[in-house]
């Protein structure tokens, strides 16, 4: 199992940064929100390996049987060393690459609330944003919710990979 785990979890680590660095190269341009889809994207197919993995272990390694909770297990270590690898490259980029996103976040979030809000309204929003982006906007903070991100997706995949390749 382990040898599986490790082996899945770094075909999926290797993706995520493949498609991280491609988004730094071609999606400078692109919105936040574009962004976030490019990088909820990039999550699900670097977890696509947790199926992969199970399929692998039950197929390869067990004599084409795996029980759900092995399955499940198998799943959610991929996904956690998918994650791990995706919270240091959120960190790294926080950091070193672009040290100002948090600024630049909050900057174009106030952007889109001048759109929406205004008065007083307007100013308790910026005042709470602002709030959250000080208690939390730090990058340990970031990369922390970056793996939690990918693990609780990947835990999803794990339990219908799970139920799907079960067997006894």
């Amino acid at each position: 199992m382990k040898n599986t785990v490790i082996r899945f979890g770094l075909y999926g680590l290797a993706v995520a940064v493949i498609l991280f660095l491609l988004a730094l190269v071609f999606g400078k341009g692109l919105s936040y929100s574009n962004q976030e889809i490019i990088g909820y994207t990039t999550m699900v197919a670097s977890l696509s390996f947790v199926f992969f993995g199970i399929k692998h272990y039950r197929d390869h390694v067990n004599d084409g049987v795996v029980s759900f909770g092995k399955a499940l297990l198998i799943g959610v270590l991929i996904s956690a060393m998918v994650g791990i690898g995706i919270g240091i490259a959120d960190y790294l980029y926080t950091t070193v690459i672009n040290p100002d996103f948090a600024q630049e976040f909050l900057d174009t979030s106030i952007k889109g609330l001048e759109e929406t809000y205004s008065g007083a309204e307007l100013e308790a929003k910026k005042n709470e944003l602002t709030q959250q982006m000080n208690d939390y906007g730090g990058s340990g903070f970031l990369a922390f919710i970056m793996f939690a991100s990918v693990v609780i997706i990947g835990f999803i995949i794990s339990l219908i990979s799970a139920l799907i390749l079960q067997r006894k």
